[in-house]
């Protein structure tokens, strides 16, 4: 991912394009597995366990009197740099205090990354009445075994905190084993993309 990251700004910066960051990147993988685990995609009303068609990230933004979630909507089916474009856009609405209703209040999953901060991990508390928030740390270089030799690779730690009224453990693993298995392999982020630009010109 981190590969892919600094091939698109490079493509981005040439076709005059919003530089795609970690986090991104992060918002695409996340959907794509939301769409292959419903159940991660879906919240608590009342006694009713309520699936989501639609896949509406929150980003979560530090300002100084506190803490906001503005949500990319439909993210599973935006391309990266659209998303890009959302992020940038309601990142700063957000710390100028000019976030609309309509850019929070119905995410259906939230992201919350502290690795511009130097955190390399942590715990979110459930924005609810999501069934789950990803906690992302930041990306570093760290020695690995790689096939019984020792590697240095870009690393990062994410932790999910779930609702077990929605999402039992063994299905919040295999959503996050999925997260991880974009993020390794991540032509698939631009196979996703590339299926709906052709979507868009047909």
């Amino acid at each position: 991912a981190v590969a892919l990251r600094h091939e698109l700004i490079t493509y981005g910066d040439s076709n005059h394009l919003t530089r795609v960051s970690i986090n991104d990147l992060i918002i695409k993988a996340v959907a794509i597995a939301l769409k292959e685990f419903p159940a991660a995609n879906a919240s608590l009303e009342g006694d009713t366990i309520v699936q989501y068609e639609d896949v509406n990230i929150g980003f979560a933004v530090a300002l100084d009197d506190g803490l906001v979630v503005p949500v990319v909507s439909g993210a599973d089916r935006r391309t990266i740099h659209d998303i890009a474009q959302a992020t940038k856009a309601l990142d700063a609405k957000a710390k100028a205090s000019g976030l609309s209703p309509d850019d929070y209040g119905h995410g259906t999953f939230t992201i919350s990354n502290l690795g511009m901060f130097g955190v390399d991990r942590f715990t979110a508390i459930i924005n609810p009445p999501e069934a789950a928030i990803l906690a992302v740390g930041r990306v570093k270089e760290k020695p690995v075994v790689i096939n019984g030799a020792v590697e240095v690779r870009a690393m990062m730690t994410g932790t999910l905190s779930s609702d077990h009224r929605l999402i039992d453990g063994a299905i919040a693993a295999q959503f996050m084993a999925q997260v991880r298995k974009i993020l390794e392999e991540p032509i698939g982020l631009l196979v996703k993309d590339l299926t709906r630009l052709n979507e868009v010109a047909e």
